[in-house]
């Protein structure tokens, strides 16, 4: 290859940012564009954000395209299911490879370490393993189209206020039990074929030009074989690119075009070595032709079966639907009710979706969409109306919609029906952090004032994060639908009416109030917005005073602090409620070089139903953490046998001076869950010292 042909693969335009006349022919704008060489039979790449579905932008790259929207990624984490996870995103990759897309900005993985979080709801939850397994599953299910899949945004992007200026300060030790476990468990089990670096500093030095993350973490530690990309607009310098960044994304959004004019003179200069651009340049093959995209090439567009793919979101929804409350068993609705009033958020359009770079615009269109201080893309609502899913499962009863906006009249309406099901809605976007958990815009006091009118009130939250419930105990009911996706009306409505059985478990904590999170105040929100001098990305600082982010619980994220400080939290992680009940019995634990857990679980009740039991494991000094779970399908009377054997990662702390991981010999305390805070089964076992690689 030439010198030019190299330096070619190593950056891209935002094809949306391009003029039209200057646009390849024939290629599908999205997110990015790296040209091809054909004179090397070497493919473009053509990419597109893909979380939660083929994104759009806001619908403004590609005028009237749509996707089948997934619910979002909490929910997608919420059904602990692996298989689900794989399917949705080779349905997700089967449709980007239809539009003409080759490339998917997919997996994203960052844990959730504030509930404040603005992509929260992109990710996976709070847990490493979690949230490791389903974006390695993820991925495999994007790249089984022969197109090829990030994972992202590395590393330790866990808050968007500042995301741009922000230094996060933390030990190693730490981030590699906690938010690198997540990574590496997804590259191991994913085998991506680039990482996406993130915007924020990591120690002072922006990720994208960290060389402790991007050469020796992820290549001489896990033996990363592909290429990393940036984030668009994460560039700051050529040296990036000797520091193991491969791919400037999005050029024209950084200061400089910093691998194409800026690395041209800085190799001239003998500033950046030709081994540098070789290194860069053989990882994007590699990933290119092991993904086969060279083999399987992206030839134009073709049909796709939407009706096939929402299924696939419906059943995602199904699963993910996490049920938080069921006072004397009021849910399913028995009975058909005669009345069933339904209140708020917009309901009566379609359900709500998250903002940013990740925001499907739905098969069917966005039936409303409005602006979000914050947001670049504002919110909508789309895929199946709850009204109309509720007037389908329950054809002989009278439904009514009234969007709450005349108090007094919603609850003289409420207190008229036999049923009142009520939406609580809180909408997050990439770009900003939610400043509070409550659902904000009177709605609190909306629920509370409808369950005082009505004892058979049942609350319907679409939220993209853990959100207060002051009013919890005034309640018959309370579903958490997360962004319910394409499919979304219709999933709830099932749940309703018991045609389908909840079985989501939730993925992070649902924190009582501000006081029980590491950081009260939220590192960087007494920072104004950007001024007129500083320069602004996506709406978010780029050129501010920077700021340090520090994490108090260190590798204890999530439940793990509640559990080293004896917190009771609103709900915990892994919680769950189902129509049916679950006994667990005959707990076998075995030591020794690995912990081995077999139990059974029984269906007691009388309705089929699926059954989340998670293993914990309580080290000396330590907090409990997740080492393993199974999903459990079961008709009534139905008993089957689980084996869990855990990850000796989980059992280890990572020690920086012998550079891997020491599992000390000692007593370990297992234990079989039906939540991080609620034991059923309880042992002991001793366990083998070991030394394991980083």
């Amino acid at each position: 290859m030439t010198t030019d042909e190299k330096v070619t693969l190593l950056h891209g335009p935002m094809l949306g940012m391009v003029p039209q006349a200057k646009r390849p022919p024939g290629v599908t704008i999205g997110a990015g564009y790296i040209p091809g060489i054909a004179r090397l039979g070497i493919p473009a790449l053509v990419e597109s954000d893909a979380s939660l579905g083929v994104a759009n932008l806001g619908g403004v790259l590609r005028k009237g395209d749509v996707a089948t929207a997934l619910p979002s990624g909490l929910a997608l984490a919420a059904t602990w299911n692996p298989d689900l996870v794989y399917a949705g995103g080779k349905m997700i990759g089967s449709e980007a490879r239809a539009k003409g897309f080759n490339v998917l900005l997919a997996g994203g993985v960052n844990l959730v370490r504030d509930p404040r979080g603005g992509r929260t709801f992109e990710y996976l939850g709070e847990d490493p393993l979690l949230a490791g397994r389903l974006v390695a599953a993820q991925i495999g299910g994007v790249q089984s189209n022969h197109i090829m899949s990030t994972i992202k945004h590395f590393a330790l992007n866990d808050q968007e206020t500042g995301r741009n200026i922000a230094s996060v300060n933390f030990d190693e030790a730490s981030a590699r039990e906690s938010d690198l476990l997540a990574f590496e468990l997804g590259i191991e089990g994913g085998h991506p074929g680039a990482v996406m670096c993130s915007y924020n500093r990591v120690g002072d030095t922006y990720a994208c030009e960290n060389r402790f993350l991007l050469t020796d973490v992820l290549r001489r530690d896990w033996g990363f074989s592909g290429f990393v990309m940036s984030d668009w607009g994460a560039v700051h310098s050529v040296g990036a690119l000797t520091a193991g960044l491969d791919q400037e994304s999005g050029e024209a959004l950084d200061t400089k075009r910093f691998f194409s004019t800026e690395l041209s003179s800085a190799l001239l200069a003998g500033e950046v070595p030709m081994a540098a651009v070789d290194r860069a340049t053989l990882g994007i093959l590699t990933a290119i032709y092991s993904q086969g995209l060279v083999d399987h090439p992206v030839i134009g567009k073709s049909a796709i079966d939407y009706a096939a793919d929402g299924a696939v979101a419906l059943r995602a929804e199904q699963q993910g639907i996490v049920l938080l409350r069921n006072q004397d068993g009021i849910l399913p609705l028995k009975a058909h009710p005669r009345t069933i009033l339904l209140v708020g958020g917009h309901g009566d359009l379609g359900v709500l979706s998250g903002g940013g770079s990740s925001q499907v615009s739905p098969v069917g269109g966005l039936r409303r969409r409005a602006t979000a201080t914050g947001s670049f893309t504002g919110y909508g609502y789309g895929g199946t109306p709850p009204l109309e899913a509720l007037r389908t499962a329950f054809p002989d009863s009278v439904i009514t919609y009234i969007d709450s906006t005349d108090l007094p009249a919603t609850i003289a309406a409420a207190a008229k029906a036999d049923i009142a099901v009520v939406i609580g809605e809180k909408f997050s976007s990439e770009g900003v952090d939610v400043r509070d958990l409550s659902l904000g815009g009177g709605q609190d006091d909306l629920i509370a004032a409808v369950a005082g009118a009505n004892p058979n009130t049942v609350v319907v939250l679409e939220t993209g994060n853990p959100v207060v419930m002051p009013w919890r105990d005034k309640v018959a009911a309370i579903l958490e639908a997360w962004y319910p996706g394409q499919s979304g009306g219709t999933a709830v409505a099932q749940v309703l009416s018991g045609a389908v059985n909840p079985s989501g478990h939730l993925p992070v904590t649902f924190p009582a109030d501000f006081g029980q999170i590491p950081n009260p105040v939220l590192p960087g929100s007494t920072m104004g917005p950007p001024s007129k001098q500083d320069k602004a990305l996506y709406g978010s600082a780029v050129t501010s005073p920077t700021f340090d982010i520090g994490y108090p619980e260190g590798s204890d994220v999530g439940y793990r602090w509640y559990d080293a400080r004896h917190a009771v939290p609103l709900y915990p992680f892994g919680f769950g409620l189902s129509y049916t009940h679950f006994a667990y019995a005959g707990l076998q634990a075995h030591g020794g070089a690995a912990v081995r857990v077999t139990f059974r679980v029984t269906n007691t009740g009388t309705a089929a139903g699926a059954d989340v039991p998670q293993v914990y494991v309580t080290l000396p000094g330590k907090a409990r953490r997740l080492i393993g779970w199974s999903r459990t399908d079961l008709a009534p009377g139905q008993t089957r046998t689980v084996t869990v054997v855990a990850d000796r990662r989980l059992l280890a702390r990572y020690s920086v001076q012998n550079r891997g991981w020491l599992v000390a010999a000692g007593p370990v305390k297992v234990e079989v869950s039906r939540a991080a805070t609620d034991p059923v089964l309880t042992a002991s076992v001793r366990i083998a010292a070991a030394q394991l690689q980083p």
